[in-house]
């Protein structure tokens, strides 16, 4: 009886090898289809393999996660690559914007005008990013309450409220700054 059972074990052990093994399996048969990918979604060799290499951190994190059979392995691996290279697309915009400087200055306007414009840009930098971009599409750009509520993904009350409250802020900035 203790023998069936010792039997019984290795043949599930062989059937699902152990977490390492199988890691290391999956690297080696997808690894170069994921570098493919990767290379053709980014900007540069290393940071195809950084995204590949992340591919495999998440994969070792929760194995558990990763179906089993090859083209759900492969379906699963390539749909983190992916996400991995969007979250990576996102993070760069954000960069981006956050290095764009504030609009040119049209230079035949009055000192004072140029004056109040650099002081409004600055006050607005002190926002939290939602409130900002709400006072800029609104203010600025002059959209509508609830075509900013659909395109954040808010309800439109949350645009008014966010709107109240950071005028109030900028008020409060403007009158500290001058």
């Amino acid at each position: 009886m203790m023998g069936d059972t010792i039997v019984m074990s290795l043949a599930a052990d062989t059937a699902r090898p152990d977490t390492t093994e199988r890691l290391g399996r999956l690297f080696d048969t997808h690894q170069g289809r994921l570098y493919s990918l990767a290379r053709r979604l980014t900007r540069s060799a290393d940071e195809a393999r950084d995204a590949v290499q992340d591919t495999f951190l998440r994969a070792a994190r929760s194995p558990q996660s990763i179906p089993w059979g090859m083209p759900h392995e492969e379906a699963w691996l390539v749909r983190v690559l992916i996400n991995i290279c969007k979250d990576a697309w996102r993070k760069q915009a954000v960069r981006k914007r956050a290095a764009a400087d504030p609009p040119p200055i049209d230079r035949h306007n009055t000192e004072s005008e140029l004056v109040a414009r650099t002081t409004i840009w600055r006050a607005l930098d002190t926002l939290p990013p939602r409130r900002r971009a709400i006072l800029v599409m609104y203010e600025i750009e002059g959209a509508a309450i609830p075509a900013i509520a659909k395109l954040l993904g808010v309800r439109a009350v949350t645009v008014r409220w966010h709107l109240s409250v950071g005028r109030r802020e900028l008020a409060r900035e403007i009158g500290t700054t001058t």
